[in-house]
């Protein structure tokens, strides 16, 4: 996508939005509620069609070769439009059907054997025959991904894909959303929960109204968004690490009242000397640890930098209280 806008009306929810989704790889869009993750899912596969900016899915424009771009493609809606009074089974028969995978001179037997496999692959293979109003919400997403992969597509796109789920249901579909980018598949899943993006984004886009603040690995995020290295020091009296913050090699500071100081160096080199510098004060060092920054910690980063303030928040850090301690340079 190159600089696409689309608007509803009076309301923008793309506005020259750019990034790049690689290949064989879980590319997540972050975003509050609002931020234009929907409808960018849309335009990528041409179900929206915005007037403005350049889009090309799987090397074609999906405004103008739809029919092109969405047999390659899966979706997996937060609310998937699944038929209630049809069986888990005659859900997939149907959409085997619509993409072809189902009809004239494809034998039945590889027809059932292809439903059968997607369903076991997301463990619903023994509910096929129940109807599905009867499923829980866990089993209709799981339907709703064995039916999104049914045809093999070689893009799969996930909106919000643990929305309503149990923590066990959500952990196994993230589970299988890995697996899918380990076995080939390029995948999208927009979603504003961080910690269910943690560890399997291989590529990240922060959005904010319809424009993306950041693209690039979490690597890459890192280096750009986080000042220096990160360990937590804490004291038998906290207030004593203050001192540090205008030390040798200390580019940030942060500490909450009788908190851990979060303290950011140029490099883990510094570690040792700030410790030996405190003990040589007399401070009582309790704990050093280093801290390597979450995808958390990463999207505030990001949305904080875009508000003007440069300080990396560690877990999302409130904005800082008259009695904080807290230095940056």
């Amino acid at each position: 996508m190159d600089g696409v806008t689309h608007r509803f009306g009076d309301v923008t929810a793309l506005d020259r939005l750019s990034f790049v989704v690689p290949s064989d790889a879980v590319t997540v869009l972050l975003g509050p509620n609002g931020a234009g993750k929907t409808t960018a899912i849309r335009a990528i596969t041409g179900a929206l069609s915005p007037a403005e900016g350049s889009i090309l899915t799987l090397g074609v424009d999906p405004r103008t070769d739809g029919d092109a771009v969405r047999p390659r493609c899966g979706v997996v809606s937060a609310k998937p439009a699944l038929y209630d009074r049809l069986s888990g089974w005659d859900n997939l028969l149907y959409a085997a059907r619509l993409y072809g995978v189902a009809g004239r001179g494809v034998p039945r037997h590889e027809v059932d054997q292809r439903i059968r496999s997607s369903a076991a692959r997301f463990g619903i293979d023994a509910a096929l025959e129940h109807q599905v109003a009867g499923y829980s919400t866990g089993m209709k997403t799981r339907l709703a991904l064995a039916r999104a992969v049914l045809h093999e597509p070689d893009l799969v796109l996930f909106d919000e894909p643990t929305s309503g789920l149990d923590p066990e249901s959500a952990h196994a579909v993230l589970e299988l959303i890995t697996d899918m980018a380990a076995a080939g598949r390029t995948v999208v899943m927009c979603t504003h929960l961080l910690a269910e993006a943690e560890g399997i984004a291989d590529h990240v886009v922060v959005l904010e109204a319809g424009s993306a603040l950041v693209t690039g690995t979490p690597e890459e995020v890192t280096r750009r968004y986080w000042p220096g290295d990160l360990v937590l020091i804490e004291a038998e009296a906290p207030d004593q690490l203050d001192r540090i913050a205008n030390w040798r090699g200390v580019v940030g500071y942060d500490r909450d009242p009788g908190q851990a100081a979060r303290v950011h160096v140029d490099g883990p080199g510094r570690v040792p000397d700030l410790v030996a510098g405190l003990v040589a004060d007399g401070v009582r060092v309790t704990r050093v640890e280093p801290h390597q920054p979450t995808l958390e910690d990463l999207y505030f980063a990001v949305r904080r930098a875009a508000r003007g303030d440069g300080l990396a928040p560690v877990r999302g850090v409130v904005p800082a209280a008259p009695e904080r301690i807290r230095s940056v340079r």
